[in-house]
């Protein structure tokens, strides 16, 4: 087949805070299937994916684990190519944000774009989201919290280098305007006018210098790469772009990019963020930016706080591969979030997969073997039933093309599926049990089991994108090959006296939904990372009691809940920060020895509990009105005493 030109796609890069959920590798099974089908239409695909390694979130993880950052990512990164190999994605490249080669072109681009004038230094101060690793102001928060993922922020300010994004504003907005193709669905488009470019953008933080775990910026290395620029980035450094003007083959033959594929909840960053540094760089935008659904778990976003979490390979090794794919790339709506349980699953295998699918490639194979010894022939027996089988096998590959041009992957496979569904029809119609009864029929009976054989085949060829493990044992069983692409549209592929399988294999059998619960119940309970707090074992720490008190001693002194909204370090002193503390409707100053443990910048955002009514005194020359409760373990480490739920600063501690 001849090539129609090149198609780069791409998807968002995993970040390596911990392992990918099911909701994650829908993205990565949904790319695939766009990949695989556009190689089957001739085009010459390059299909990268890889993982995001850098940020704050992912130094305190690994410090927490007391591992190195890159122990850590090392360690997820793995994880994440297993995963995606696991569900069979067919991936030609994956990248990681650690790679020498990326990170030497980061800092090439900040350098190119800091000479331009793009970027300057100045200092930021705003509401930083640690998760979503992004600075708001109040007015963009939603119910006083980050709009992208509704966690808390925390003040922040620092010194960092920006990006001057008001410079590209319009030149995007007209792009957008003028490529309505750009960014889909169109509900992400309207958004991010609306919602961002229009009502205009702020210059963007573009360095850190809080955390270390990230590419230096190499002329002034007190600072680190914010993360977009460097995660954005990858998309063309792994193609072999180069700042410096000579960039790879590579990249001469694939940029732009036909297709990003990422989750709706990163579309602002790659259709606002990643188009104007690529206008800055003089380089062309992608052709496409789609930003799916999400994936979720009963009713809720997945989230492993929330403890509803399904991971592909547990999935996988209850299910199948296959079928874990069919679900997620089915259930997914084009513009609404789709929705995964053990039921559902369970549901589709049995309607779809075990019912449709597998039960007519086993009639239709067994009816060979049993009927002819197992010989496929057509004798050319016709009536006008084969034709509007025929027009509805021979017309699938055009409806498919259609709804994988459109992204609608979920129509797609509703198309191949209607296919089967009007085999098992043809079936009922041609009724192959009565015509093998009488040698005169038999002819007939030939050519009904031949057009089956031959629009399974088609079926299967189209499926492959889909379920490739699957459409193979099916083209195997048939003893045939795939269809190739142009002659799926016409009907006579499959060679007449072609002899099937004599041992035909179950693709999907039946699954009871309680023994399913029950093993879904023995995974959860066998994959728990701690024992129930009584049945916890582990070192202990017993001190010197102190004198009893009575309850009234008690009560005089009055805890509360406070929050840290200003921190710094006391200049006469290595060991004391100075805290100004929200309780209630009034801050106290409260010193503390425990610069050690924190820094000034970690202390802000924090609730703790306080003693409120200790007398004032001066720590260091410095005014301290009350205590900050800290654990101290044996070896004289310290830790904040924090609710582990959320209160209300100035909630009483009784």
């Amino acid at each position: 087949m001849s090539s129609k030109g090149k198609f780069y796609m791409t998807t968002a890069i995993a970040y390596t805070s911990g392992k990918p959920h099911i909701g994650n590798t829908y993205e990565i099974i949904l790319a695939d299937a766009i990949a695989r089908y556009r190689r089957k239409q001739g085009y010459d695909v390059y299909f990268q994916t890889g993982t995001d390694e850098h940020g704050q979130k992912i130094q305190e993880k690994a410090e927490s684990d007391g591992i190195t950052p890159k122990e850590h990512v090392d360690k997820i990164a793995g994880e994440v190519k297993r995963i995606w190999d696991l569900m069979d994605t067919s991936y030609d490249s994956f990248v990681r944000t650690t790679d020498d080669d990326h990170e030497k072109q980061v800092q090439k681009i900040f350098k190119k774009l800091y000479d331009k004038g793009d970027i300057y230094k100045g200092a930021y101060e705003g509401l930083y989201c640690t998760p979503c690793e992004s600075f708001w102001t109040q007015s963009q928060l939603v119910d006083g919290k980050c709009p992208d993922c509704g966690r808390e922020v925390k003040p922040a300010k620092e010194e960092a280098y920006f990006f001057k994004m008001s410079k590209y504003a319009d030149r995007l907005i007209e792009h957008i305007k003028t490529h309505p193709e750009f960014i889909q669905p169109v509900s992400r488009k309207n958004e991010m006018m609306n919602n961002f470019l229009l009502p205009g953008l702020q210059d963007l933080c573009v360095s850190r210098t809080s955390f270390r775990w990230g590419i230096p910026v190499d002329f002034d290395p007190k600072h680190v790469v914010y993360v977009w620029l460097d995660a954005l980035t990858n998309y063309i450094t792994k193609i072999g772009y180069d700042a410096e003007g000579a960039s790879s083959e590579l990249f001469q033959k694939n940029w732009p990019a036909e297709l990003h594929l990422i989750g709706k909840d990163i579309i602002r960053f790659h259709t606002i963020y990643w188009p104007i540094f690529l206008m800055a760089l003089d380089l062309p935008l992608p052709k496409q930016v789609f930003g799916h659904p999400w994936l979720l778990q009963g009713n809720g976003k997945m989230s492993k706080s929330k403890g509803n979490v399904l991971y592909a390979d547990d999935l996988a090794e209850v299910f199948g591969v296959d079928a874990v794919r069919y679900f997620v790339l089915h259930e997914m709506p084009f513009d609404n979030d789709g929705v995964i349980t053990w039921e559902l699953m369970v549901e589709r295998i049995n309607s779809d997969l075990a019912n449709t699918l597998g039960n007519l490639v086993n009639r239709t194979i067994s009816m060979s073997n049993k009927y002819f010894g197992g010989v496929v022939k057509n004798s050319g027996v016709t009536e006008t039933v084969d034709e509007d089988l025929k027009a509805i096998v021979t017309g699938t590959v055009a409806k498919v093309d259609e709804r994988m041009e459109a992204l609608r992957v979920a129509d797609a496979i509703t198309e191949v599926f209607y296919l089967f569904k009007r085999c098992n029809k043809y079936i009922d119609e041609t009724t192959p049990w009565i015509l093998a009864k009488s040698k005169e029929t038999h002819p007939r009976l030939e050519t009904v089991l031949y057009n089956l054989a031959e629009s399974i085949s088609i079926g299967a060829t189209l499926l492959k994108s889909f379920m490739p493990k699957t459409a193979d044992k099916i083209l195997e069983q048939l003893n045939t090959a795939e269809v190739p692409y142009e002659a799926l549209g016409s009907f006579g592929s499959y060679a007449s006296g072609t002899k099937v399988t004599d041992k035909p294999e179950i693709l999907f059998a039946r699954l009871n939904l309680e023994e399913v619960l029950k093993q879904a119940e023995e995974r959860e309970t066998s994959g728990a990372k701690e024992p129930a707090a009584e049945e916890k074992e582990g070192p202990v720490m017993d001190i010197e009691p102190k004198e009893e008190i009575t309850f009234d001693d008690f009560m005089k002194m009055q805890f509360q809940v406070g929050e840290i909204i200003e921190c710094k370090a006391v200049e006469k002193s290595k060991k004391l920060l100075c805290s100004q503390v929200k309780i209630g409707s009034q801050v106290k100053q409260i010193v503390s020895g425990i610069r050690k443990y924190y820094t000034p910048e970690e202390m802000v955002g924090k609730r703790v509990m306080v003693l409120v009514n200790l007398k004032p005194a001066k720590l260091a020359g410095v005014l301290s009105e009350g205590m900050l409760l800290c654990a101290e373990d044996a070896d004289g480490n310290l830790a904040l005493m924090q609710p582990d739920k959320e209160m209300m600063p100035g909630s009483e501690i009784c």
